[in-house]
Parts: structure tokens; sequence; C-alpha cells
């Protein structure tokens, strides 16, 4: 079902790569995807581009999911995790890495770092579901607890590597991590040249900034939207407001959509290249993920429901396009299995 990530397409037409890894607009250059394609050979699998016919009859297009649920640790978040890590230089590595996260990114690091035989930390929060912790520390992560927000993971680690050392290896605001999460849509558009409509969940941003990034360039007159969840719609705020904001509290099922605030690079781009970003209920998630499970035997956590949910729910209508709809994560804990059916 799956196989390598694919090479470059070699007749993209893209900016010189920056060393900062942004170029001259202050985005992340389509050329910095396109190396982390590189990067990821052998590393990434190319995720299934599966249609979606219930769906499709549902809302009147013909979507297709991309299902990054199938990715190795569970998510997208390798991608962006192995090409941060991969560019380190060798006295980088030495000192070893160190993460928040809800989960996903925390499994991802842990697999990364692995990958390039070097030790990792992850800082999670109290309430993580298990399957992400026992995930990160099978993969060799010393896991440490820490509060419920996305705040007090970030503050805990920055503690941690101030005390030794490491290198951190931020969750999505950074043009490393946004390059390595946009080679998902880069494969949709390079497999389905007729996409003209990208539907992508959304918490602190990598994958929709990365996404946006290899669609203008791709497909540059494909509409991209942005899911969140409605209690924790950190971006939908923040593009309302000109500028990035933090929520006082946050209330979902979907825990990996739940950063308190987005990054300042994300919102970046988000506000340049978006063409809209909503929000969907909790109700409206695990239908979806429930539909997911019966209709098409896969099993996503409630995070990567979100935009498919979007499209089911009616908070997206995109009648007569065709429509990549990003399944973000299959790391959904097993106790809410017998709920969602």
């Amino acid at each position: 079902m799956s196989a390598e990530l694919g090479a470059a397409d070699p007749k993209a037409t893209h900016d010189p790569p920056a060393s900062s890894g942004l170029g001259p607009d202050g985005l992340v250059p389509f050329a910095e995807v396109e190396a982390a394609a590189e990067r990821l050979r052998g590393i990434a699998i190319r995720t299934p581009l599966l249609e979606a016919a219930a769906t499709s009859e549902k809302v009147g297009a013909d979507v297709r999911l991309k299902a990054e649920s199938l990715q190795r640790s569970g998510s997208f978040k390798l991608r962006g995790a192995y090409n941060h890590i991969a560019r380190l230089s060798d006295d980088e590595l030495a000192q070893g890495v160190i993460t928040y996260s809800s989960g996903n990114h925390a499994q991802a690091v842990a697999l990364s770092a692995r990958l390039r035989r070097v030790p990792a930390v992850v800082v999670m929060p109290t309430r993580a579901p298990e399957v992400k912790r026992r995930g990160a520390i099978a993969y060799g992560a010393r896991v440490i607890s820490e509060g419920d927000t996305s705040v007090q993971r970030k503050t805990r680690a920055e503690a941690i590597q101030r005390e030794e050392g490491q290198h951190m290896v931020p969750p999505f605001d950074d043009p490393w991590i946004i390059a390595g999460q946009g080679t998902a849509a880069r494969e949709a558009a390079l497999e389905w040249p007729e996409m003209d409509a990208w539907v992508v969940c959304v918490g602190g941003g990598g994958l929709g900034s990365g996404s946006a990034v290899a669609l203008r360039a791709l497909r540059p007159g494909a509409t991209i939207i942005g899911v969140e969840a409605e209690g924790a719609a950190s971006m939908r705020r923040s593009l309302d407001a000109g500028r990035p904001v933090t929520l006082d509290s946050i209330d979902t099922i979907a825990d990996g959509l739940a950063p308190v605030r987005p990054g300042d690079l994300t919102f970046r781009h988000f506000d340049a290249l978006f063409d809209d970003v909503v929000t969907v209920t909790d109700e409206a998630i695990r239908e979806a993920t429930r539909h997911l499970l019966v209709e098409h035997k896969l099993v996503v956590e409630y995070s990567g429901a979100a935009a498919l949910a979007a499209l089911r729910s009616g908070a997206v209508k995109l009648e007569g396009r065709r429509v990549g709809v990003t399944l973000s994560g299959g790391n959904l804990d097993p106790s809410f299995l017998s709920e969602i059916v």
C-alpha cells in the first residue's frame, strides 16, 4: 500500500534555498519542501490517497483522503521531526534532542532520534493519551509529564534544555519542521494533478503551513482551508485579531489540535497563503472518526479526523471540486473505540 517518499519533481521551479530556511518574504520556500522530500526518502512512507465514495456523494465533490494515519509513528509529524533532526551538525546531535508535545510530535522526535542514534527527551502533558506516551517510550525517549497546556510543556522543556544542553526540536514553529510537513501535500499534488482544493487540520499550524507552501507552488489556484476544533480555535482567533493570540483555555476531544497559541511563523504562513480557517464541533469530529472506522476500516484519532469532519458537517462546502483531505494521525487511544462504535 505504501512506498518510499518520491524524488523531487524535476519540472518544478522554485527559489534557491536560504540558509535560514526562509525566503525573502519571510516564508518557507518550496525549495525547502523539495529538499525535505529528498531527506525523507527511505524514512517516511508515501501514504495512500484514498477515494472516499460515501463522503463524495454526501458533499457533491470528488473527495480523497491523504492517510497520514498510516505514516511511521502514526502521524505526519515524522516528516517534520526527521527533516529538522537530519539537518543538525554532529556537535548538535552529540548533545541529544528535546521537545514538548501533546503526543504525536513526541513520538516522531523519539523515532527520528533513534534513527539518528541520538538520545531524546520529550515533555508530554500529564493527561497525554497512554498510547502516545507508550509510543515515545518504545522508541527510546525519556518521557517527562508536565501540566495540561502547551505553554506549561514548553516552559518545562526549556528548563531541562538549559540544564542539560539538548537541541530543541520545536513542534511546529520552525522552517525545517514546516518544510518536512509540506511533503505530504506535495505527494498528494503530484499523485493527483487534478486536485483543486485541500482541507487540512490545524493545531499549531505546521502541517497547514507546509501544505500551503507546496500547493501554492504546484497548484497555485487551489483552495486551501484549515480546520480547527471549535474549543481550541487559536489560529482562527489570531487571524481575526491580525496577530497571534493566546487562548485563556481549551476544551476539545482533539488533543493534537489544542495549542493555546499558534506560532509566529505558522501564523505568517496562514495569513499569507490560506483561503479560510473554519471550526468544527467535537460532535462532528466524533462522527467523522466513526465514519472512517466503519466505512474505511481506518483507525484515526480525533485530531486526525477534523478536516473530514468539516466537509461532512457542512462547515466547508466545496461542491463540484476535487478535494484532498488530511487524516493527520492514527494514534487513537484504544479505550475510545467502544465510545466511537
